[in-house]
């Protein structure tokens, strides 16, 4: 890997794996492309790029200007929100997935990165302890396009060569950037009502268990798949990655033995039906046999880290 292009850089995965990057490959060696502005001032230290990634004219002519040959595909729309627009959400994750695909393969790229989800399961798959291998039965937009994602991923692996690997995230936490439109957003949400005005009204259920994930273990797990040697690797775009499974109970509990007096209540909606077919456990033996994988971080640890992140951001 000489120059990376991460697409949909400015979202909450993508900013701050992008700093990863640089610090460890410089940041003369990673573009960061979205397909808005930088308003926020989160690239400061990058080449920014306003691309959509469902222009094909667009991405490749950031591919031949910059001579990437790692791409990391982040644009996606997210489960909550493709189910309000599904159509953009097959345009952004599919159209727009192919365009990287074509291109990887087109200007034989070392390596394409694309997440998938936990939102490839649904009601027919085995939600404790999910294994590697089960039954795809979605239950939302985002998730069918993660199955194709997936699918796609090892289809032109097998008959291109094209280096292609990704991860199922859970819901991932984050004190840096906000989320944007996912089931699980909840998690980050839940902070800072908890400081600004200790309570928080839920849109999941109490007993809503998911496997969730914080951002620093989220990206060095990216990273250490992305350099991972390809022979020691039997699978491409699925990989299953757990790190903790809560509820919004358990991190109410969790919060309160910081905040005592902090309360939560609840007021599922469309998002809780979502929920319900979800894991509530994931069994990543896959990866950890395969890379390596080790997650560092438990919930009482990050919850007592995010409240004093969170803190210095609502607490003036």
């Amino acid at each position: 890997m000489k120059k990376i292009l991460v697409i949909g850089g400015l979202g909450q995965i993508g900013s701050e794996l992008t700093a990863e990057f640089n610090h460890c490959y410089g940041n003369n060696n990673v573009v960061v492309a979205d397909a808005v502005d930088d308003k926020n001032g989160i690239v400061k230290n990058n080449v920014f790029e306003k691309i959509d990634v469902t222009d094909f004219n667009a991405v490749e002519s950031t591919i031949k200007r910059h001579n990437i040959d790692t791409i990391i595909n982040l644009a996606a729309i997210l489960s909550a929100s493709g189910e309000k627009n599904p159509d953009l959400a097959w345009r952004v994750n599919i159209d727009g997935l192919l365009n990287v695909i074509r291109l990887g393969i087109q200007y034989k790229l070392d390596r394409v990165m694309v997440p998938s989800s936990i939102a490839v399961f649904g009601p027919q798959s085995v939600l404790y302890n999910t294994p590697q291998e089960t039954v795809l039965t979605p239950n939302t937009m985002y998730g069918v396009t993660k199955v194709i994602g997936e699918m796609l991923g090892d289809y032109y692996f097998k008959k291109h060569g094209l280096d292609f690997r990704g991860i199922r995230y859970p819901g991932i936490i984050s004190h840096t950037t906000l989320p944007g439109g996912g089931t699980t957003d909840y998690a980050v949400e839940i902070f800072y009502e908890a400081l600004k005005h200790k309570t928080y009204n839920c849109f999941l259920s109490a007993e809503a268990c998911l496997p969730m994930m914080y951002m620093p273990d989220c990206v060095r797990g990216t990273l250490e798949l992305l350099e991972a040697d390809r022979s020691q690797l039997k699978r491409c775009g699925n990989y299953n990655l757990s790190a903790m499974s809560f509820s919004p109970e358990d991190l109410a509990a969790e919060i309160r033995k910081h905040i005592p007096e902090f309360t939560i209540s609840y007021a599922p909606d469309f998002r809780n039906e979502i929920a319900k077919y979800w894991p509530a456990s994931i069994d990543d033996s896959a990866a950890r046999a395969e890379w390596g994988w080790k997650p560092e971080w438990d919930m009482s640890a990050m919850v007592a880290d995010m409240l004093k992140e969170v803190a210095k951001k609502v607490i003036k």
